[in-house]
Protein backbone atom coordinates (compact mmCIF):
# COMPACT_ATOMS: atom_id res chain seq x y z
CA UNK A 1 0.00 0.00 0.00
CA UNK A 2 1.30 3.44 -0.98
CA UNK A 3 0.99 6.34 1.49
CA UNK A 4 -1.11 9.25 0.20
CA UNK A 5 0.12 12.14 2.30
CA UNK A 6 -2.10 15.21 2.58
CA UNK A 7 -0.43 18.46 3.65
CA UNK A 8 -2.68 20.59 5.84
CA UNK A 9 -2.39 24.11 7.23
CA UNK A 10 -4.75 26.65 8.73
CA UNK A 11 -7.33 27.99 6.26
CA UNK A 12 -6.94 25.22 3.68
CA UNK A 13 -9.79 24.96 1.17
CA UNK A 14 -12.18 22.15 2.15
CA UNK A 15 -12.88 20.58 -1.25
CA UNK A 16 -9.23 20.90 -2.31
CA UNK A 17 -8.57 18.24 0.30
CA UNK A 18 -11.74 16.19 0.50
CA UNK A 19 -12.39 15.95 -3.25
CA UNK A 20 -9.14 14.05 -3.89
CA UNK A 21 -9.47 12.23 -0.55
CA UNK A 22 -12.90 10.92 -1.60
CA UNK A 23 -11.41 9.56 -4.82
CA UNK A 24 -8.29 8.03 -3.26
CA UNK A 25 -10.33 6.68 -0.36
CA UNK A 26 -12.25 4.45 -2.78
CA UNK A 27 -9.12 2.34 -3.39
CA UNK A 28 -7.85 1.51 0.13
CA UNK A 29 -6.06 -1.56 -1.23
CA UNK A 30 -3.74 0.78 -3.14
CA UNK A 31 -3.39 3.88 -0.93
CA UNK A 32 -3.36 4.69 2.75
CA UNK A 33 -4.43 8.22 3.63
CA UNK A 34 -2.51 10.35 6.12
CA UNK A 35 -2.91 13.98 7.16
CA UNK A 36 0.14 16.02 8.13
CA UNK A 37 1.07 19.51 9.27
CA UNK A 38 4.43 20.98 10.28
CA UNK A 39 4.11 20.20 13.99
CA UNK A 40 1.04 17.96 14.02
CA UNK A 41 -2.09 18.59 16.05
CA UNK A 42 -5.44 20.07 15.10
CA UNK A 43 -5.63 22.20 11.95
CA UNK A 44 -8.74 24.33 11.33
CA UNK A 45 -9.82 25.80 8.01
CA UNK A 46 -12.01 28.77 7.11
CA UNK A 47 -15.14 26.58 7.16
CA UNK A 48 -14.28 25.49 10.71
CA UNK A 49 -13.39 21.99 9.55
CA UNK A 50 -10.96 20.56 12.12
CA UNK A 51 -8.50 17.80 11.29
CA UNK A 52 -6.12 16.05 13.66
CA UNK A 53 -2.76 15.78 11.91
CA UNK A 54 0.56 14.08 12.41
CA UNK A 55 3.81 16.07 12.23
CA UNK A 56 5.87 16.14 9.04
CA UNK A 57 8.56 14.21 10.90
CA UNK A 58 6.31 11.12 11.03
CA UNK A 59 5.52 11.09 7.30
CA UNK A 60 6.60 8.23 5.06
CA UNK A 61 8.25 10.45 2.48
CA UNK A 62 8.05 7.75 -0.19
CA UNK A 63 4.32 8.37 -0.57
CA UNK A 64 2.30 10.53 -2.94
CA UNK A 65 2.01 14.13 -1.74
CA UNK A 66 -1.13 16.29 -1.99
CA UNK A 67 -0.83 20.06 -1.49
CA UNK A 68 -4.19 21.87 -1.31
CA UNK A 69 -4.87 25.56 -1.69
CA UNK A 70 -6.90 28.03 0.29
CA UNK A 71 -6.33 31.40 1.88
CA UNK A 72 -3.67 29.89 4.14
CA UNK A 73 -1.32 29.71 1.16
CA UNK A 74 -1.05 33.51 1.12
CA UNK A 75 0.92 33.46 4.35
CA UNK A 76 2.82 30.25 3.78
CA UNK A 77 4.46 31.35 0.52
CA UNK A 78 6.58 33.70 2.66
CA UNK A 79 7.31 31.16 5.40
CA UNK A 80 10.86 30.09 4.56
CA UNK A 81 10.89 27.18 7.03
CA UNK A 82 7.64 25.73 5.70
CA UNK A 83 8.79 26.09 2.08
CA UNK A 84 12.10 24.38 2.83
CA UNK A 85 10.30 21.46 4.48
CA UNK A 86 7.81 21.26 1.61
CA UNK A 87 10.65 21.20 -0.91
CA UNK A 88 12.32 18.26 0.84
CA UNK A 89 9.04 16.33 1.03
CA UNK A 90 8.27 17.06 -2.62
CA UNK A 91 11.69 15.94 -3.77
CA UNK A 92 11.23 12.60 -1.99
CA UNK A 93 7.69 11.93 -3.24
CA UNK A 94 7.18 9.85 -6.38
CA UNK A 95 4.26 12.11 -7.32
CA UNK A 96 3.21 15.56 -6.12
CA UNK A 97 -0.37 16.75 -6.68
CA UNK A 98 -1.48 20.32 -6.05
CA UNK A 99 -4.97 21.76 -6.06
CA UNK A 100 -5.87 25.41 -6.52
CA UNK A 101 -3.34 27.82 -4.98
CA UNK A 102 -1.40 24.88 -3.57
CA UNK A 103 0.67 25.26 -6.75
CA UNK A 104 1.93 28.60 -5.37
CA UNK A 105 3.52 26.76 -2.46
CA UNK A 106 5.13 24.20 -4.74
CA UNK A 107 6.26 26.93 -7.13
CA UNK A 108 7.90 28.83 -4.25
CA UNK A 109 10.13 25.80 -3.59
CA UNK A 110 11.64 26.29 -7.06
CA UNK A 111 10.74 22.74 -8.11
CA UNK A 112 8.32 23.95 -10.80
CA UNK A 113 10.81 26.32 -12.40
CA UNK A 114 10.95 25.61 -16.12
CA UNK A 115 7.95 23.26 -15.86
CA UNK A 116 4.33 23.52 -16.96
CA UNK A 117 1.65 24.08 -14.30
CA UNK A 118 -1.72 25.64 -13.62
CA UNK A 119 -3.75 26.94 -10.70
CA UNK A 120 -7.06 28.46 -9.62
CA UNK A 121 -8.28 30.80 -12.34
CA UNK A 122 -9.52 33.41 -9.83
CA UNK A 123 -6.11 33.47 -8.20
CA UNK A 124 -4.12 32.94 -11.38
CA UNK A 125 -2.40 36.32 -11.48
CA UNK A 126 -1.32 36.09 -7.84
CA UNK A 127 0.00 32.53 -8.15
CA UNK A 128 1.80 33.15 -11.44
CA UNK A 129 3.44 36.19 -9.81
CA UNK A 130 4.89 34.01 -7.04
CA UNK A 131 7.23 32.29 -9.50
CA UNK A 132 7.60 33.70 -13.00
CA UNK A 133 9.93 30.89 -14.08
CA UNK A 134 7.00 28.46 -14.35
CA UNK A 135 5.16 28.00 -17.66
CA UNK A 136 1.69 28.77 -16.30
CA UNK A 137 -1.17 27.34 -18.39
CA UNK A 138 -4.10 29.69 -17.98
CA UNK A 139 -6.72 27.56 -19.78
CA UNK A 140 -5.82 24.11 -18.43
CA UNK A 141 -8.03 22.16 -16.02
CA UNK A 142 -4.95 20.31 -14.83
CA UNK A 143 -1.38 19.94 -16.03
CA UNK A 144 1.09 17.07 -15.82
CA UNK A 145 4.83 17.66 -16.02
CA UNK A 146 6.85 14.66 -14.95
CA UNK A 147 5.84 13.70 -11.43
CA UNK A 148 4.03 17.00 -10.84
CA UNK A 149 0.26 17.27 -11.26
CA UNK A 150 -1.22 20.74 -10.76
CA UNK A 151 -4.90 21.57 -11.02
CA UNK A 152 -7.15 24.56 -11.30
CA UNK A 153 -9.45 25.60 -8.47
CA UNK A 154 -11.29 23.53 -5.89
CA UNK A 155 -13.42 20.98 -7.83
CA UNK A 156 -10.69 20.61 -10.46
CA UNK A 157 -8.78 18.57 -7.90
CA UNK A 158 -11.31 15.77 -8.35
CA UNK A 159 -10.78 15.74 -12.12
CA UNK A 160 -7.00 15.78 -11.66
CA UNK A 161 -7.07 12.96 -9.11
CA UNK A 162 -9.16 10.81 -11.43
CA UNK A 163 -6.66 11.66 -14.17
CA UNK A 164 -3.84 10.59 -11.87
CA UNK A 165 -5.60 7.30 -11.13
CA UNK A 166 -6.14 6.79 -14.86
CA UNK A 167 -2.48 7.43 -15.64
CA UNK A 168 -1.10 5.23 -12.88
CA UNK A 169 -3.72 2.47 -12.58
CA UNK A 170 -5.69 2.62 -15.82
CA UNK A 171 -8.68 4.51 -17.16
CA UNK A 172 -11.11 1.73 -16.27
CA UNK A 173 -10.45 2.15 -12.55
CA UNK A 174 -10.90 5.91 -12.79
CA UNK A 175 -14.23 5.35 -14.57
CA UNK A 176 -15.38 2.92 -11.89
CA UNK A 177 -14.54 5.38 -9.13
CA UNK A 178 -16.23 8.33 -10.85
CA UNK A 179 -19.34 6.21 -11.32
CA UNK A 180 -19.29 5.07 -7.71
CA UNK A 181 -19.23 8.65 -6.41
CA UNK A 182 -21.73 9.74 -9.10
CA UNK A 183 -19.35 12.35 -10.47
CA UNK A 184 -19.17 13.46 -14.11
CA UNK A 185 -15.45 13.38 -14.76
CA UNK A 186 -14.13 16.25 -16.89
CA UNK A 187 -11.40 14.36 -18.77
CA UNK A 188 -10.20 17.27 -20.88
CA UNK A 189 -7.24 18.45 -18.86
CA UNK A 190 -6.39 21.17 -21.36
CA UNK A 191 -9.69 23.02 -21.13
CA UNK A 192 -11.04 24.59 -17.95
CA UNK A 193 -14.58 25.99 -18.41
CA UNK A 194 -13.80 28.55 -15.72
CA UNK A 195 -10.74 29.96 -17.49
CA UNK A 196 -10.87 33.56 -18.64
CA UNK A 197 -8.81 35.14 -21.40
Amino acid sequence: MIPFNVILFDDFETLDVYGPVEIIGKIPDKYGLGFYSVNGGVVVNSHQVSVNTLPFSEMDTGGVLLIPGGMGTRKLVDDADFIARLKALSQSAPYVLTVCTGSALLARTGLLRGKNATTNKRGFDWVSGVESGVHWARKARWVIDGKYYTSSGVSAGIDMTLGFISDVHGEKLAEIISGYVEYIWNRDKDSDPFAVD
